[in-house]
C-alpha cells in the first residue's frame, strides 16, 4: 500500500487535533484513502500537546518543506507574515498545501492561489471558514451549476455567543463579553472577533470563490458589534427580529456587495435560530434555491476534521494522478461586467432608534428629514412619556439607499429635539 507523507507546520490546538485524528483513525483513513496517510515531520518550537515520536519533531519549518518524502505540507502556525513565506516556499518546492489560515488567504490569498496554479499543486483550505462545516466544497463544487444570488453567514462564534446571551438575558455587551472571555469563547484581546475582522476574512474567501474572482479584503465594509445595545435587542424581539453579526455577499444588476455588520433578521429566518457559538451560512442559488449549512464553526476537533478532509482529497489526487484543479481557485479578477458596489449605494431596510425629547412635533420633524432623503417609514414604536427627557422612538423603514440614510442621520442627529446619536441597524432577510 502506498504511503502519503504529511508534514505539519505548527502543533498548537488545531495541529494537535490533526495529529490525533491521523493517529486515532489511521486504519479507517487507510481504507478510505486506499493508501497510508502518515505524519512524517512536525515543525514546532514549543512542547507538543500530545505524545508523538520525538524523531518526527524539528524546530525548523524548512526542514519539513525541504524533506523530499513529504507530499503534503499543512500550515497551522497562524499569522500572515511567516506563514505566507512558508506557504509560498512549500508551493515552490512542488508540495501540495493545506491551510486553516483565514487571515493569510484573505490578505495574501491571490499570491498563494496563483503560485499553486503555476506549480500545478493542490491547495486545500476548507478549515479556514466555519470549522467542520463543509462550506468551501459546497460553494466551489456542490453549487458549481448555480449563479449565487446571495450569501448570508453567521461565521464568528464569539460574536454569536455574545449576541445570543444578550438576547436571552438582557445583559449589556461589556458584561457578556467578560463572561465569554472567562469561558474561553473570547480572546483576551477580542478585537478581531467583536470588531468583525474575523468574519470579514471568512467572507472574503467565500465571496471570492462564489463569484469567481479575487476580492480585495480592503473592499469589504466592516462594522463590529461593540455598539449593539441591549435595548435595541429588546426592541428587535418586540418587532419580530433577532440581531446577528452577518457576513453578506449579494450580486445585483452586475454589482457585488460585500459587507459585515450587525443585522436584524426576522425571527422566522433560518439564521435567527442559530445560537451560542455555532456558525451557519445561508446561500441562495438560482437553481438550488435557499440552502442552509450549520454546525460547529471553531474548536480543535471540528477544525482538524476539515484539515484531514483536505488531506484525504489531495491523497486521492496523488494516488489516481489527478491534475490540480486550478479552475476552482479565484486566481484573477471577477468576470467582466461584475464590479463591487460601494457601500453608500447598497439598498437595505433600516431600524432606527431616535432618542427624542418628549414634546409635540418631534416625530414629524424626524419623518420629514427621512422623507426629504427618499426614505419612507413602515412602522413606528414610541415608548413611555418623560416630560423634558428623551424617550426612544423606534422606526422600521422601507428599502432605502445607504447614502441617503447616512445623510438623513446626520441631519436627524443635529435636531435640537434629538438628545443623542440615532442608532441605525440594517435589516435583511425578509425575502427569504
Amino acid at each position: 500500500m502506498k504511503t502519503i507523507n504529511v508534514g505539519i507546520l505548527g502543533m498548537g490546538t488545531v495541529g494537535s487535533g490533526v495529529v490525533k485524528l491521523l493517529q486515532d483513525h489511521a486504519a479507517l483513513l487507510d481504507r478510505r484513502v486506499g493508501a497510508r496517510l502518515r505524519v512524517r515531520r512536525i515543525a514546532e518550537t514549543g512542547t507538543p500537546r500530545i505524545a508523538v515520536d520525538p524523531k518526527l519533531l524539528t524546530t525548523d519549518a524548512m526542514e519539513v518543506i525541504n524533506d523530499p518524502q513529504v507530499d503534503i505540507v499543512v500550515e497551522l502556525i497562524g499569522g500572515t507574515s511567516v506563514a505566507r513565506t512558508l506557504c509560498l516556499e512549500a508551493v515552490q518546492k512542488g508540495k501540495h498545501l493545506v491551510t486553516a489560515n483565514k487571515a493569510l488567504l484573505a490578505e495574501h490569498g491571490l499570491e498563494i492561489y496563483q503560485a499553486a496554479a503555476t506549480k500545478r499543486v493542490d491547495l486545500g483550505f476548507e478549515a479556514s471558514v466555519c470549522g467542520a462545516i463543509p462550506i468551501i466544497r459546497s460553494v466551489r463544487e456542490g453549487l458549481v451549476a448555480n449563479h449565487i444570488e446571495s450569501i448570508m453567514g453567521i461565521v464568528n462564534g464569539t460574536t454569536n455567543y455574545i449576541l445570543t446571551k444578550m438576547t436571552e438575558t438582557g445583559q449589556p455587551f461589556a458584561e457578556v463579553l467578560a463572561e465569554a472571555q472567562a469561558k474561553g469563547y473570547a480572546e483576551a484581546d477580542p478585537t478581531l472577533d467583536v470588531g468583525g475582522l474575523d468574519a470579514a476574512h471568512k467572507l472574503q474567501i467565500l465571496a471570492s470563490l462564489a463569484y469567481n474572482g479575487y476580492i480585495r479584503f480592503s473592499d469589504i465594509y466592516i462594522e463590529g458589534i461593540q455598539k449593539v445595545d441591549a435595548v435595541d435587542i429588546a426592541f428587535a424581539r418586540e418587532l419580530g427580529y433577532r440581531i446577528k453579526l452577518l457576513a453578506i455577499a449579494k450580486e445585483d444588476s452586475g454589482e457585488l456587495e460585500v459587507r459585515v455588520h450587525p443585522t436584524m433578521i426576522p425571527d422566522t429566518h433560518l439564521l435567527a435560530s442559530v445560537g451560542g457559538v455555532y456558525n451557519a451560512v445561508h446561500i441562495r442559488g438560482d437553481s438550488a434555491g435557499s440552502l442552509m449549512f450549520s454546525g460547529r464553526g471553531a474548536g480543535q476537533m471540528p477544525t482538524a476534521s476539515s484539515v484531514v478532509a483536505d488531506l484525504v482529497e489531495i491523497a486521492h489526487n496523488i494516488i489516481f494522478h489527478r491534475p490540480s484543479r486550478v479552475s476552482l481557485l479565484p486566481t484573477g479578477a471577477m468576470a467582466e461586467g461584475v464590479g463591487l458596489r460601494p457601500m453608500e449605494r447598497i439598498r437595505s431596510r433600516y431600524y432606527l432608534r431616535v432618542m427624542a425629547l418628549d414634546k409635540p412635533g418631534v416625530l414629524s420633524l424626524v419623518s420629514g428629514v427621512l422623507g426629504e432623503n427618499q426614505i419612507s417609514i413602515s412602522s413606528v414604536i414610541q415608548k413611555g412619556r418623560a416630560e423634558q427627557a428623551a424617550v426612544p422612538v423606534v422606526m422600521l423603514t422601507h428599502e432605502a439607499v445607504e447614502g441617503d440614510m447616512q445623510k438623513a442621520l446626520k441631519r436627524i442627529n443635529h435636531l435640537d429635539a434629538v438628545a443623542q446619536d440615532t442608532v441605525c441597524i440594517r435589516v435583511e432577510g425578509a425575502e427569504d
